[in-house]
């Protein structure tokens, strides 16, 4: 079924009669470097999701994160401005993370559109995902969960369990293998109180994915489905380059479970010259055709698993919604079951 983007008119705009259709939101706040790329991921990963199902997916970005110049025109030219959101008819949102710069999320320049799209969302949609920084920032405002600081950067290939008894995952292989890469957790004994529910665990105990059904079914990801194959080689080299400017203070940790034993010698040998002659320019000796030659997106399965999982829930409340009422008036019926069911565990 197709999946095209509104700003887009070389993209095939039709839908299929009988289809049933989705109109999904992504608000991109990746930083400059990979903005398009983000796009390109969750495009691609919908794409592969959608199955039967026709969606619609309108862009838009926070206009108070950090641009270069370029970045911004390009916004400018292909997203919706955000004010245009509030009065949008989605039925569901992904809002993505960024680099965090601030040492307090509530510190962000952004924080203000941020918890104006947390609060919308609630209100206007029948499920939302919020990726990695944003999932952070949700639950820090919706329920003062603060993250914790890891002791080095969590970046990899994970292995988690899913829950099999949730409709996001009972379809879910086992183990799903899934990409991380951030500085920071929320740890499941802080969340479970404030009734998340959790869907996915790393084997090391680290909590993967978790919802909580509030007026709208929030999902939270602290990994990274939407990666393709090169995604974390792509981070691994920045940073490095990061450390050899001087402008980090340790060599980055290699991806764990990501690069072939090849890939593997040849970068820890790179890291050896580094730590002896620290200079900008042995970045051009990292190897990346030949990391790249043996990648492989094996989290791919899973993701679509998922996300497919996520559209045919947004399908089935619109069905059983539209027409009857108002999203918002669905929303509120929504919270309305779900207080209940949570009073009822009590």
């Amino acid at each position: 079924m197709p999946v095209y983007w509104d700003l887009y008119p070389s993209r095939d705009g039709s839908v299929t009669p009988g289809a049933p259709c989705v109109h999904i939101g992504l608000v991109n706040n990746m930083p400059n470097g990979a903005l398009q790329a983000t796009e390109r991921q969750f495009f691609n990963l919908i794409s592969a999701a959608a199955d039967d199902i026709d969606v619609r997916l309108s862009i838009y970005a926070l206009p108070e994160v950090p641009r270069n110049e370029s970045s911004r025109r390009y916004i400018d030219a292909s997203y919706f401005d955000l004010e245009k959101l509030w009065e949008s008819h989605l039925d569901a949102l992904i809002v993505t993370g960024t680099e965090p710069l601030a040492a307090s999320l509530a510190q962000e320049p952004y924080w203000g559109s941020l918890t104006s799209v947390l609060e919308w969302a609630e209100q206007n949609t029948y499920s939302s995902i919020w990726s990695c920084l944003a999932a952070h920032a949700a639950d820090l405002y919706l329920d003062g969960i603060g993250r914790r600081r890891l002791s080095d950067k969590r970046c990899g290939i994970f292995d988690c369990e899913p829950t099999p008894d949730h409709e996001l995952t009972v379809d879910a292989p086992s183990p799903l293998r899934v990409p991380h890469s951030r500085w920071n957790d929320l740890c499941e004994s802080d969340l479970v109180p404030f009734g998340y529910r959790i869907l996915t665990r790393a084997r090391d105990g680290g909590v993967d994915s978790f919802v909580r059904q509030r007026k709208s079914l929030f999902v939270f990801f602290q990994g990274h489905l939407e990666y393709e194959a090169n995604t974390l080689l792509l981070e691994y080299r920045r940073d490095i380059g990061r450390y050899l400017r001087g402008e980090r203070d340790t060599y980055p940790l290699m991806p764990e479970s990501y690069f072939d034993r090849d890939t593997t010698d040849v970068l820890a040998a790179l890291r050896e010259r580094a730590m002896r002659d620290r200079r900008a320019e042995l970045i051009g000796e990292f190897p990346t055709a030949l990391a790249e030659k043996n990648l492989a997106p094996v989290w791919r399965p899973a993701a679509v698993s998922v996300y497919r999982s996520w559209l045919t829930y947004v399908c089935a409340q619109k069905e059983r919604f539209e027409g009857t009422q108002s999203r918002k008036e669905a929303a509120r019926e929504t919270g309305i079951i779900a207080d209940r069911c949570f009073a009822a565990a009590d």
